[in-house]
C-alpha cells in the first residue's frame, strides 16, 4: 500500500472495560487510498471505536492566592522593596494600613445564594432540622443590593469628619473627651465612666529594615467622677487606634481615691523622678488652681477644690504618675485616729476656728496625751515659710536694669 498509516496515541486501558478510555494526545494521518481500508476494518472491529469517549476528572485549580497565608499576602501588599526600606529614614510615603476584609461579611454567604444550616441560616426551625437550600434569584439580588448599600454607607462614614470637642487649646489633643470605654468581652458596659486625653505625641524608633519607624503614643485617663480612676499609655500606627487602645487599657488599672468633702484629706507632697507636686487641701468653693493636666484628672476623679503646684520638669506622664501615687497613699482621718489613738480635730474659719471632731479611735482615746516636748515630724517647704513670713524675694530683684 502506497499510503502509510501512522497513529501516535497514548491510551489508558483498564481490564474489563469498566472505565472508558481517556485520550491524552493523538496524531492521525490518513491518505486518500487508506479510506477504503479503514471502512472495512471498522466493520470487522466495531467494538473498538476510532475516537474513544472522553472521561472528565475533577481537579482543584490552585493559584497564588490560595497557596499563601493571609499574613504573607498582607505582608506583600503593605511592605516595601528592599532598596526602598534601606533608603528609608522618614522619606517614605504615607504608611499603608491593614484593612479588615472580613468586616461586613457573613460566613456562608456568596453569589450562589446557598443557605447553609449553622452558618447563614438556623439549624433548627420549628423543631425540624433544616436541609441545605438555595434562595430565589430575586431574593438573592435583594441581598446583594443590601450588602452593596451597607458597604457604601460604611465607606462614607469612614471618610466623614467628626467634629470633636475643644481640648486645652485649638489644635491640641490634650483635654479632649473620648467618652465611655468599649464594652468588655462578657458584655459589661462602662457608661458611668468618662475618658480624656492627657498627651498625644509622635515617637519614632530606628530599625535595621524600615529605618525610622514612627508611631503615635497616647496617654488617656478614665474616671467615674466618684473616686474611681485610672490611666494607661498605648501606641499605634494612627491616632484613633492609639486612643481606643489606651482608653480600654486604662480600665484594667483603676485606683480608688478617698475624698473628703470634694477635696483631699490633708496636704500631700508627691514626687516621681524629678517632678514634684505640692497639693494643698482647700475649702468648698475654692476650685481647682492647678496645672491643666491635674485639673482634667481631678475632675474625672471627683475632686473639686484643691491647690497644686508643679516643681521640676513639666512631663505629663510624670505628673500623672505623681498625682495618682500621692492621692492613693493619702491618710484618711479614721486611719490617723487609729494610728495615734487620739481624736482628730479640724479647725475651720467659717466656724470661728472652733474645734470639730472628724474622727475618733475605735477603742476610745488613750488616757495619756502626747508629751508636750515631742516635735511633730512635719516636713516644711521653705518657699512657703518665707512667703508666710513676708521674706519672699521678688523674681525681679536681681535683674540688672539699664539706665539710659
Amino acid at each position: 500500500m502506497a499510503a502509510s498509516i501512522r497513529v501516535c496515541c497514548v491510551l489508558r486501558v483498564t481490564l474489563g472495560g469498566a472505565v472508558p478510555l481517556r485520550p491524552i494526545g493523538a496524531a492521525l494521518q490518513f491518505s486518500q487510498s487508506a479510506l477504503r481500508v479503514s471502512a472495512v476494518s471498522l466493520q470487522r472491529n466495531a467494538a473498538f471505536p476510532l475516537v474513544p469517549a472522553p472521561a472528565w476528572q475533577q481537579n482543584r485549580h490552585s493559584s497564588f492566592f490560595n497557596k499563601l497565608t493571609a499574613e504573607q499576602l498582607w505582608k506583600g501588599v503593605l511592605a516595601e522593596s528592599g532598596s526602598g526600606a534601606r533608603k528609608g529614614r522618614g522619606k517614605r510615603t504615607k504608611r499603608k494600613l491593614r484593612r479588615d476584609l472580613n468586616k461586613g461579611q457573613t460566613i456562608g454567604e456568596g453569589r450562589g445564594g446557598f443557605l447553609w444550616p449553622g452558618l447563614n441560616t438556623p439549624v433548627l426551625k420549628a423543631g425540624t432540622v433544616q436541609p441545605m437550600a438555595r434562595r430565589g434569584e430575586s431574593e438573592q439580588q435583594e441581598m446583594h443590593a443590601e450588602l452593596v448599600r451597607f458597604r457604601d454607607e460604611w465607606e462614607r462614614r469612614k471618610k466623614m469628619k467628626v467634629k470633636r470637642e475643644r481640648g486645652w487649646s485649638g489644635r491640641s489633643w490634650g483635654g479632649l473627651s473620648l467618652g465611655s470605654p468599649d464594652p468588655g468581652p462578657n458584655g459589661e458596659t462602662y457608661e458611668e465612666f468618662d475618658s480624656s486625653v492627657i498627651e498625644m505625641k509622635s515617637v519614632s524608633s530606628m530599625t535595621a529594615k524600615e529605618g525610622r519607624k514612627r508611631v503615635i503614643s497616647c496617654l488617656v485617663v478614665v474616671g467615674n467622677r466618684n473616686g474611681a480612676a485610672g490611666f494607661a499609655l498605648a501606641k499605634a500606627a494612627d491616632k484613633l487606634t492609639a486612643m481606643r487602645k489606651a482608653k480600654n487599657r486604662a480600665m484594667h488599672y483603676l485606683y480608688y481615691i478617698e475624698r473628703y468633702d470634694n477635696t483631699i484629706y490633708h496636704d500631700i507632697e508627691s514626687k516621681f523622678k524629678r517632678t514634684t507636686l505640692h497639693m494643698k487641701k482647700q475649702n468648698k468653693g475654692y476650685g481647682l488652681h492647678c496645672h491643666r493636666a491635674v485639673i482634667t484628672i481631678c475632675r474625672l476623679i471627683g475632686i473639686q477644690d484643691m491647690y497644686c503646684k508643679v516643681e521640676g520638669p513639666i512631663n505629663l506622664l510624670n505628673i500623672t504618675k505623681a498625682l495618682f501615687t500621692g492621692l492613693a497613699n493619702q491618710e484618711t482621718h479614721q486611719t490617723l485616729a487609729e494610728k495615734k489613738q487620739l481624736h482628730v480635730v479640724e479647725f475651720q474659719s467659717e466656724r470661728d476656728l472652733l474645734p470639730t471632731v472628724v474622727a475618733s479611735p475605735t477603742g476610745g482615746a488613750r488616757p495619756d496625751p502626747l508629751p508636750e516636748d515631742q516635735i511633730p515630724n512635719t516636713r516644711l517647704n521653705w518657699k512657703d515659710v518665707h512667703a508666710a513670713q513676708g521674706l519672699k524675694r521678688s523674681v525681679w530683684a536681681g535683674v540688672k536694669r539699664t539706665i539710659w
